[in-house]
């Protein structure tokens, strides 16, 4: 059984949280299905909106789907969840995506 499919068997089960759908999102994202991912990202944001990991999962899953201004939306969210908490990386790291999105460069990971 891979990742995925536990995963989804405990949603079936009704353990539906954040971590797993943040779990959900990130293995999808990594199997190249961005649309699956972003849709479990945006449920694991709508459990915990101060989830700043979620909210930068979400930003490269709608930027892999070619949808900058929502991809923009979602690092704001992140970077303000993120100052929230006092994670400075974290804010760095997407400030640096959001950055590079609104000018069009190439990918830059500052971590």
């Amino acid at each position: 059984m891979d990742p995925s499919e536990r995963f989804e068997a405990l949603l079936a089960a009704g353990k539906d949280n954040a971590l797993l759908r943040f779990g959900l999102g990130s293995h999808y994202l990594a199997a190249g299905d961005a649309g699956r991912a972003a849709e479990h990202l945006r449920r694991a944001v709508a459990h915990d909106p101060g989830y700043s990991a979620a909210w930068k999962m979400l930003g490269k899953a709608l930027e892999a789907l070619e949808r900058p201004a929502e991809a923009s939306q979602a690092y704001r969210s992140g970077i303000a969840a993120a100052e929230k908490r006092g994670d400075k990386q974290a804010a760095r790291e997407m400030g640096v995506f959001l950055r590079r999105l609104e000018r069009g460069g190439p990918e830059t990971d500052p971590g």
